[in-house]
């Protein structure tokens, strides 16, 4: 498994690599949600192929209030996950190798940021664009990898392809979980005992509440057992269209149940799907 920090040599590395070749973008401090991500793409890539993953806590995409100091970056232990997983390069460059001082360019998707998470979290969705569209510049990958914990991050990044023309197809994966539902998270680990203690309780929520007929009942009971766990504070639960995130109207299309809730220090989203009904 070959590292590098510097994007010209990981260009050239690319250029020289086998296809298809299969990106992995993570912000590091890796868990097996992220693991399951680097098996999928090596089954991808096949014996002819590469993966590529790429390490990089990306300012742009934290406000100013949250944790961009804060969050782990353990490098060595995410260097062995990735080895062990399957990778071919790890491409893990500074910040100012990314974006020039006076960087002045941004990519901004106006439709599907302005619900969920981008009304709590202004300009993240902006930052996560334009870095993805920078890695895909760079690293030039045929198909790229994305978990679908982040399923509003999914849809606004297989729009931002559309819309851009990016040759690269995207693949998701399933949400990983931990025996009790929690989904897999980097930020689980700001979570003190008694947190992770009713953390579950948030899948379990969703999930339940997911077999209502009406969207709007999915939501205020969703809402209801979210508010119940000890500690909890709700930032959004809504039910949308799997595409396009609009708020879902009844049970005839694809949609999502998708929260996001605090707990401690910890904001934890989740997902469930809401399947069509008869």
């Amino acid at each position: 498994m070959k590292v590098l920090q510097s994007p010209q040599a990981a260009r050239q590395w690319c250029l020289r690599s086998g296809s298809p070749r299969v990106l992995v973008p993570t912000m590091g401090a890796l868990h097996e949600g992220h693991a399951a991500l680097i098996r999928r793409a090596k089954r991808m890539a096949g014996r002819e192929g590469s993966v590529v993953v790429s390490l990089f806590v990306n300012p742009t995409q934290f406000g100013p209030t949250e944790d961009f100091e804060a969050y782990p970056k353990p490098l060595a232990s995410d260097l062995a996950l990735c080895r062990e997983a399957g990778a071919d390069l790890v491409f893990h460059p500074a910040a100012s190798q990314m974006y020039a001082g006076d960087h002045s360019t941004t990519i901004k998707e106006s439709s599907l940021t302005t619900v969920l998470c981008g009304k709590s979290r202004p300009g993240h969705f902006d930052g996560v664009c334009t870095i993805v569209a920078k890695l895909f510049l760079i690293l030039t990958p045929t198909h790229a990898v994305f978990g679908e914990k982040d399923w509003q991050q999914l849809a606004i990044l297989r729009r931002m392809v559309r819309d851009l023309g990016f040759s690269v197809k995207i693949q998701s994966v399933a949400i990983v979980r931990e025996r009790d539902g929690l989904a897999l998270s980097s930020r689980n680990s700001y979570l003190t005992p008694s947190e992770r203690a009713v953390a579950s309780k948030i899948c379990e929520a969703l999930r339940t509440s997911a077999s209502l007929p009406s969207p709007v009942t999915i939501c205020r009971q969703a809402r209801e057992r979210l508010e119940k766990i000890s500690g909890a504070r709700v930032d959004y639960v809504e039910a949308v269209d799997a595409k396009t995130l609009a708020p879902l109207r009844d049970r005839s299309r694809p949609g999502r149940l998708a929260a996001a809730v605090f707990l401690g220090k910890a904001r934890l989203i989740d997902n469930v799907p809401l399947s069509v009904l008869p």
